[in-house]
């Protein structure tokens, strides 16, 4: 009987410090929208698994590409590397970073843009010499650098996923689920970098429009897209561009055709959705072993939209069991290339097995 009386004050004694134990989150609540039925165009299919598979096995987590002229795709992975994947197949730790390199552009100098989680916004030239280009706005610092996208005119239109949270912690962004998200431009004719729009709920991927005259940015956790105006009428102005969206949406691209291409790493999560109304629940889970926090189901999804923001095509891997958390869509030379935040693969897929896009896919 002694045992088990001191087994129940070593439960209380866990529990009382479990509960009193100071929560790494404040969290808000909010009303998650129903998400919308997979039907019509988001009908699921499994046109991802038609892809080829590219390095599988010798990369880890290629969270975002780009190709250069020469047909050589690069991509960053978690160790902090940069790899290059050339046209023949092999794979080549190009150069290490020291962080975390997320979102990858080429400016029109041949230099490799490279939003890095912990290093910021970074220029690197063709013999790798590195340079960092903004590493604050406001005074505020960056805490996770995370898509960057080149503007006609030059300009670099980046995101701060999270001015508090760090990379690794993204989870605790989602429960807290407060604005700490914030979309960039840098200059690089004065070397300035200005805030465009703050408050956001996860400021993800970035897209500027072929014209230059908007940018598209994700706003992850509210599961929708914005436009910010360049140019026009509308010029410093940001408004919904897609709602509702059946995924968190991560990074988006857009193609020679004017379509912009968003991958979501995961579907709804009708849990995460329910937790969202109980901001004392999220402040007790985020103290949970990361283990038993929200994990991402295994899906690979992607969409095409219209200027509009309407929905032209699905894709879909329904098992995740060739494609799944993607994180990258980026259309190059007839063909969309996909990357993942933890898998061991880049996918390749031809727009031509995409039935829907109809005679302008090429």
């Amino acid at each position: 009987m002694k045992w088990f009386l001191g087994l129940l004050l070593i439960v209380f004694l866990l529990l009382g410090s479990f509960l009193l134990a100071p929560s790494p989150v404040d969290s808000k609540a909010w009303e998650a929208p129903p998400p919308p039925a997979l039907t019509g165009k988001l009908a699921p299919n499994e046109r991802l698994k038609l892809a080829d598979l590219l390095a599988q096995g010798q990369v880890y987590g290629p969270e975002d590409t780009t190709v250069s002229p020469d047909g050589v795709v690069y991509s960053g992975t978690q160790d902090g590397k940069i790899v290059r994947v050339w046209p023949d197949g092999r794979v080549e730790n190009w150069l290490d970073t020291g962080g975390r390199p997320l979102g990858l552009v080429f400016d029109a100098g041949g230099n490799l843009i490279v939003a890095d989680a912990w290093k910021g916004l970074v220029s690197i030239a063709p013999d790798k010499s590195m340079t960092t280009l903004a590493l604050e706005s406001e005074g505020l610092p960056f805490r996770f650098t995370d898509d960057v996208d080149i503007a006609p005119d030059g300009r670099i239109y980046f995101s701060d996923a999270s001015s508090r949270f760090e990379q690794p912690d993204y989870v605790l962004d989602l429960l807290e689920m407060r604005p700490h998200g914030r979309l960039l431009r840098y200059d690089p004719d004065t070397g300035r970098t200005e805030t465009l729009v703050r408050n956001l709920h996860f400021a993800n991927g970035v897209a500027v429009s072929p014209e230059g005259n908007y940018v598209l940015v994700n706003e992850t956790w509210k599961y929708r897209i914005l436009r910010y105006w360049i140019s026009g009428p509308k010029a410093g102005q940001a408004e919904v561009f897609a709602d509702n969206l059946p995924g968190f949406p991560d990074n988006l691209a857009v193609d020679e055709a004017g379509r912009y291409w968003v991958a979501f790493p995961t579907l709804r999560n009708p849990q995460v959705d329910a937790m969202h109304r109980k901001p004392w629940l999220k402040d007790l889970v985020a103290k949970l072993p990361d283990g038993f926090q929200p994990k991402p189901e295994e899906y690979g999804l992607v969409l095409a939209f219209d200027a509009s923001g309407n929905v032209i095509t699905s894709l879909h891997d329904t098992r995740g069991t060739h494609l799944q958390e993607i994180t990258s869509v980026n259309p190059h030379d007839g063909h969309l290339y996909f990357g993942s935040l933890h898998n061991d693969r880049i996918g390749r897929l031809p727009l031509r097995a995409i039935p829907d896009l109809g005679e302008s896919q090429e």
